[in-house]
């Protein structure tokens, strides 16, 4: 503290008598009497009236000049000694003490003071004068006194350029003085000419500020060192870190170089609970938190991006407004962003996974106030937008409790430090309101207009008393509340407990809730999206089939064809061999005719290796069954667990596949006796050319009871009819026909 003025008074000046004398009276003004008012003189009789030994005398004085208080130091000196004796000299001081203790005046002067000191000592120690006797006493319950607050003081800015008043910080010991920071908000329209200089002021003096702060740049934030109260830390509007010390004047004692500084205006900044009192951290808008030790304040000694995408890019994070440490949980810190979400980072993790924990968001403007509850620090204050929320750490989706939308924007927010459920929020609008959730929850138990501009900041005093607003135009109010707002009520803090236990599980069950609907909605519309897939996949289904079946035929068709055209070229040059063939065929089956029946029963009843399919027919027989299936499961779907019903072929079918070997072998007799056709065709069971096994099957069947000769496998019938009638009776029977490339 600068030391203005020094008084200097000798020794011996000290108590001197004043000095009186006499002197002749003056007659300043002489009144004659007037004749007229002694005419109008009435006599009253009789007439009683006091009388006093000497004469009444009144001076009256005004004093229109304005009172003003001037605070000065003062610098004590030691005094007291002698010319001869010089009191930095130590011998000098110590041969004189003892000269004075030797001395009788000084010993009996001595025993005479300490017999009266040492009464009023164990008088002291008997009563305690200090002492509170209702201390242990419950906090009686205020009366049906209605809340109410009053104005104290008004601190204006004493600049001619009015600034906003954007933080305020109370003087740590017996908040005595209060910090003010002024800056002009408004970017790039910040008036020429402006004072940068932020002020201290104290509560009995609001003429003139205490203290000058002068920075290098606007004060957005200001804040008292609570270990340390002569010691501040600013943050400034290029982003800057400025600290003073009130004992060393108005200059910054210690600032931040700006190339690690921060990019932005400094928004908040707090003190750290550390051993040496000199750690605090900062926050911007560019996105960065920064621990600072204002011993070294050249770069910060750890920096955390507010990037909740957790990778640590500065061009995605959040833009941090607001602050909030509790010394109860020194490593968790919360952050209010610009998006009107609120980070909560944990200081100790490695990773920035582990820095930031979690997110709450709720608000659709920046969040400008931020503050755990006192009593509960689990519980915490929002204030943005137009509304103030009150959270839980249990419940991350929603805010616990909220007011209603206010007409006006609010600007600022805090608990009351010495009620649970009371806290305050002031509005664009000059308007200060006091809630009490225990005595009204939908409006402010007070509200009032403490001045026509915006108040932009809030700060409440420690015992909840007085409430300090600073306004757009740079007045601080000081208010005082009512007893009632300000003392702990009976049974407060259990009620203020229940409700925020009765809300946090409320909001769970309602998250529980919108989850499972959630969840509901989410399978609709993937049962709906694969229902339709569904769909789609049965058309794409049905039309890949029958552009499969088209395709299918197409080549068969086209293969038959081909082979068609060149057995038609080869049949002239076979003709004559086939003749000469015929011949000797026709005298070959009249010896052994009745020979081949008899080898056609044992084969039917035996089946020889020579009976079995060739493997490319049997491959065709096999693909036509997977065909048939897949396309009875398609349009006839079954359960689960039982295959499609074995086909039954119709009566005329049977009966026509099973007389077709006699009939296509007669006919294949008959169109081709020779001993090569008969090698190509093969030799079937019950075939012949004459008339005897007809004749005899004529018989049978009229006697009654003989069994026919059983028909020829399926797939010697298909190779017949293919030789008999090339893709004729192929079509009429619906036996499919080979695949391309296989010869019977």
């Amino acid at each position: 503290m600068e030391i203005v003025y020094v008084y200097l008074k000798k020794r011996s000046e000290f108590g001197k008598q004043c000095n009186f004398s006499d002197r002749q009276a003056e007659l300043n003004i002489d009144i004659q009497p007037n004749p007229e008012l002694a005419e109008q003189f009435v006599e009253r009789n009789p007439v009683d009236t006091g009388i006093q030994c000497s004469t009444n005398m009144s001076e009256h004085e005004a004093n229109t000049e304005r009172f003003e208080m001037e605070t000065r130091g003062v610098n004590h000196i030691e005094g007291g000694w002698p010319k001869d004796v010089n009191p930095l000299e130590l011998e000098q001081t110590i041969r004189f003490r003892k000269k004075v203790e030797k001395d009788e005046n000084y010993i009996n002067t001595i025993t005479q003071l300490g017999s009266i000191m040492e009464h009023c000592i164990k008088q002291n120690n008997a009563i305690d004068i200090y002492e509170e006797y209702f201390d242990d006493e419950d906090p009686v319950e205020v009366t049906d006194e209605a809340p109410s607050a009053k104005t104290i003081n008004v601190f204006r800015d004493p600049q001619d350029i009015k600034r906003a008043a954007t933080h305020l910080s109370w003087h740590p010991d017996g908040n005595r003085k209060l910090a003010v920071a002024y800056s002009c908000l408004d970017f790039q329209r910040a008036p020429v000419g402006m004072s940068l200089d932020s002020y201290i002021w104290d509560m009995e003096n609001p003429n003139k500020p205490e203290i000058a702060l002068r920075p290098t740049s606007p004060l957005i934030t200001l804040e008292y060192n609570p270990k340390d109260s002569h010691v501040l830390l600013g943050g400034c509007y290029n982003g800057q870190i400025a600290c003073w010390d009130t004992r060393k004047g108005s200059m910054v004692a210690e600032l931040s170089t700006i190339e690690f500084s921060h990019r932005d205006p400094v928004y908040g900044t707090i003190w750290l609970q550390s051993k040496t009192g000199t750690e605090c951290f900062s926050a911007s808008t560019d996105g960065q938190v920064m621990w600072w030790d204002i011993r070294k304040l050249s770069e910060p000694t750890e920096v955390v991006i507010m990037d909740i995408t957790k990778k640590e890019m500065l061009e995605n994070a959040l833009g941090a407004i607001s602050l909030e440490f509790e010394s109860t949980l020194p490593t968790k810190f919360m952050v209010g962003t610009e998006q009107g979400i609120v980070i909560s980072c944990n200081r100790k993790g490695k990773t920035p996974a582990e820095k930031i924990v979690c997110t709450f968001s709720g608000h659709h403007g920046p969040i400008y106030a931020l503050q755990r509850n006192p009593f509960y620090p689990k519980n915490f204050l929002t204030v943005g937008d137009w509304t103030t929320r009150i959270w839980s750490e249990d419940s991350r989706e929603s805010s616990i409790m909220w007011t209603k939308y206010h007409m006006a924007y609010l600007t600022d927010g805090a608990w009351s430090p010495s009620r649970p459920a009371v806290f305050f929020t002031t509005k664009m609008d000059g308007t200060l309101d006091i809630w009490d959730f225990v005595f009204k929850q939908c409006d402010p138990a007070l509200s009032l207009k403490v001045c026509d501009e915006a108040l932009f900041c809030l700060r409440v005093q420690d015992n909840g008393c007085l409430i300090a607003c600073g306004s757009r135009l740079g007045t601080t109010t000081l208010l005082e509340v009512s007893h009632g707002l300000s003392t702990l009520q009976r049974n407060e803090k259990n009620i203020a407990s229940s409700v925020f236990e009765r809300e946090t599980r409320r909001e769970k069950i309602l998250e529980a809730r919108h989850r499972e609907m959630r969840l509901k909605e989410k399978g609709k519309a993937e049962g709906k999206e694969d229902e339709l897939r569904e769909e789609e996949t049965a058309i794409d289904l049905e039309g890949l089939v029958t552009k499969a079946e088209e395709e299918f035929f197409e080549v068969i068709f086209t293969e038959l064809k081909r082979k068609e055209k060149d057995a038609m070229k080869k049949k002239p040059e076979h003709k004559q061999s086939l003749e000469e063939e015929e011949e000797e065929e026709e005298n070959e089956m009249a010896d052994k005719e009745i020979g081949e029946e008899e080898e056609g029963a044992l084969a039917t009843m035996n089946p020889s290796p020579e009976a079995t399919p060739p493997p490319s027919l049997a491959l065709d027989i096999f693909l036509d069954t997977l065909r048939i299936v897949f396309l009875r499961k398609l349009t006839q779907p079954q359960a689960v667990g039982k295959g499609p019903p074995a086909p039954r072929r119709p009566e005329a079918a049977r009966r026509t596949l099973g007389s077709g070997g006699r009939t296509d072998a007669k006919d294949g007799g008959r169109l081709g006796s020779t001993a090569g056709q008969r090698r190509r065709l093969g030799r079937l069971p019950g075939g012949g050319a004459s008339s005897r096994p007809q004749r005899r099957e004529g018989r049978t069947q009229e006697a009654g009871g003989a069994v026919p000769p059983p028909a020829p496998p399926p797939w010697q019938q298909q190779g017949r009819r293919l030789r008999a009638t090339p893709g004729g009776d192929l079509a009429a029977v619906g036996v499919r026909p080979a695949m391309p490339g296989v010869t019977a």
